[in-house]
């Protein structure tokens, strides 16, 4: 007797783990990382894994948010534009995710609405309840089904208690019902230690517990973090007021460096744990990946041949308070060929306001290694930009320029070398005379008609790169794929007059017509390099990308 659909589909889900990751007491709390760090310990002992982030935001994706309150735009191969913890799971990983991994209350609701209005729920009462939760479900095992997963890790964004994720805590909870031997729940929470106390408090985190117990959730593990271990005593207390035992509350102080995270739950025991409490037969803790792992964590500690980086910015001030995650990516790429090439990154944030203000600061860039200007969109802080990007020029600094730092460093180019001072993009000055970057022609309705949210050009595209180059020998090929997300171009009136000038388009799209990236040659400048794509994305803790090794190797060469 053959099987029904529902009852294939039922031993498939089965077969599968769902491990939701809640974030208990304080957000920022660490979660993104614990979820990350739980992949990768499962994926070394053979499990097929993917993970999932669920932000409780209206917010169709993250591509309209502010970097300076909520981090990075992460963008993935697929062109969507998802939260920064999507960055943290590709790295830990060493996968390419898509568009499936991500969700958000907004995108949900949109889902249910659309689905209502073809019909598609057989003229029911379309409800918030069950219908936004199963909506939840069936993205959730969508994403299983396309990474074949036999572990599917969800992160819900967000704090136990707050009425923006209490629906995918329903969804969660419904997942449970359908099939109890499935579905487990970890929370990471935090233990303040106050210094008028004089020692670790576990009384908030057993609050959390009591909140996500109100949402007939009983988690499985917690992961309590703090800026010490915990001892015995702090286990007992959370394991008999949270209803856990003893060794399923697992201890993760702060570190140096988040890339030892999956270590010290090792050390933990946790994903021994977490395969007995969840029923999988895993492999050993000690294979190939796992090694690998262990010796690029090691050389995150070196405090050797340091390496001293200027990022000149415009998304770093937040008050009073500068927020490093609006570069997350730029970040952990430095790091990743710094560390491989056996040096120590020292980064130091610049606002290019600061060279506007006071314009005889921008002698202090040559005390660095290096200089970066990442990303960026709008007119504030322009022209400290393009003064940094003149010093480094002028005074042979390497120079790597990511997106609107390639623009700018045409603009500069064409400025103080073609002569065209008014030279400058439509986006700063529509009226200039010399547009040598300009809008994109599929891109000029969508901004005259404000259709903004997920219409750049976003997600990876090929580009052909000019043999004998900075680009082709760090790639070591002559194709490439690069994720992009950028609305304007350079000017390709302007390209033979730069190129006359001494600039090379070394890379460029297969067709000869968007200008992927530009540099000076070797006998011109150590480096001078700008692309249109946002190669961040694309490096890994155990692939570093080329480009930024080719910096970091100009920049120690510099020294």
């Amino acid at each position: 007797m053959k099987k029904s659909p529902e009852k294939k589909v039922e031993n498939k889900l089965s077969n599968c783990k769902y491990i939701f990751v809640v974030g208990g007491v304080i957000s920022g709390v660490g979660k993104g990382v614990a979820a990350s760090s739980i992949a990768r310990i499962l994926s070394d002992r053979g499990q097929v894994v993917t993970a999932i982030k669920i932000d409780p935001y209206i917010n169709i994706d993250a591509g309209t948010m502010n970097p300076t309150e909520h981090g990075e735009v992460f963008v993935l191969d697929d062109g969507d534009e998802t939260d920064q913890d999507m960055g943290n799971y590709e790295r830990f990983l060493g996968v390419d995710l898509s568009r499936a991994n991500y969700m958000t209350t907004g995108r949900v609701y949109q889902s249910v609405i659309e689905r209502e209005r073809n019909l598609e729920y057989g003229g029911a009462c379309v409800q918030v309840v069950p219908h936004i939760p199963l909506e939840v479900i069936r993205r959730i095992e969508n994403a299983r089904d396309k990474a074949n997963a036999n572990v599917v890790i969800i992160e819900i964004g967000g704090t136990v208690g707050e009425y923006e994720n209490i629906l995918f805590l329903e969804a969660a909870r419904l997942l449970k019902i359908k099939n109890p031997k499935s579905v487990f729940f970890v929370m990471v929470s935090y233990l303040p230690v106050p210094s008028t106390a004089g020692e670790m408090k576990t009384k908030p985190t057993q609050h959390a517990v009591r909140t996500l117990n109100a949402s007939g959730i009983q988690p499985d593990i917690i992961i309590a973090r703090s800026n010490r271990p915990l001892d015995d005593k702090r286990k007992e207390k959370l394991s008999m007021f949270c209803n856990v035992p003893v060794d399923h509350v697992i201890s993760a102080p702060d570190v140096s460096s988040i890339y030892d995270i999956p270590i010290n739950f090792e050390k933990e025991g946790l994903s021994d744990l977490i395969c007995d409490t969840v029923g999988m037969t895993c492999g050993p803790v000690s294979n190939a990946g796992s090694d690998k792992w262990k010796k690029f964590a090691d050389k995150t500690h070196t405090k050797n041949n340091a390496v001293n980086i200027a990022i000149v910015g415009k998304y770093f001030n937040t008050g009073d308070f500068t927020l490093s995650d609006s570069y997350l990516s730029v970040i952990e790429a430095i790091k990743y060929s710094a560390y491989s090439l056996g040096s120590k990154p020292v980064l130091t944030w610049i606002s290019s306001m600061d060279f506007e203000k006071d314009p005889k600061k921008i002698k202090e860039l040559s005390k660095y290694d290096g200089i970066i200007v990442p990303g960026g969109f709008g007119s504030r802080g322009i022209e400290g930009i393009l003064k940094t990007i003149e010093y480094a020029r002028k005074n042979n600094i390497p120079y790597f320029g990511l997106c609107y730092g390639m623009q700018l460093l045409v603009i500069e180019y064409a400025r103080n070398v073609l002569g065209f001072k008014d030279a400058n993009t439509r986006e700063v000055n529509p009226s200039s005379k010399n547009m040598v970057i300009d809008i994109m022609e599929d891109q000029k309705d969508k901004v005259e008609n404000k259709k903004m949210g997920g219409s750049m050009r976003l997600g990876a595209y090929p580009a052909k790169l000019k043999k004998g180059t900075i680009a082709q020998k760090a790639y070591g090929t002559d194709i490439i794929s690069e994720r992009h997300r950028h609305r304007y171009e350079v000017n390709t009136s302007y390209v033979k007059q730069l190129e006359d000038k001494g600039l090379v388009f070394s890379g460029t799209s297969p067709d000869g017509h968007l200008c992927e990236i530009a540099e000076l040659p070797v006998s011109k400048h150590p480096f001078f390099l700008g692309t249109q794509f946002h190669p961040e994305f694309k490096a890994r803790p155990l692939s570093p990308h080329p480009l930024f090794t080719a910096f970091i190797k100009a920049c120690k060469k510099g020294k």
